[in-house]
């Protein structure tokens, strides 16, 4: 009889749909899941730049400004 009672959680999600409605609440994990592939996307490109580091792959660019440290 606890806050883990699966009865609890069914009248909270039952607060919330009425609450949100069904629609908004379909968008709202839409908006979620499209954020969370976009951060793993963006961690699977961070790893991949990170190894080419490591590689020692030259990258090549114009000098635009020189300055002596």
């Amino acid at each position: 009889m606890g806050i883990g009672a699966w009865w609890h959680w069914l009248v909270v999600l039952l607060i919330v749909v009425l609450v949100f409605g069904t629609k908004k609440l379909k968008n709202m994990g839409g908006d979620i899941g499209g954020a969370v592939r976009e951060f793993k996307k963006a961690m699977n490109d961070e790893q991949v730049t990170n190894q080419d580091e490591k590689t020692g792959k030259t990258i090549e660019g114009e000098v635009t400004q020189k300055t002596k440290q």
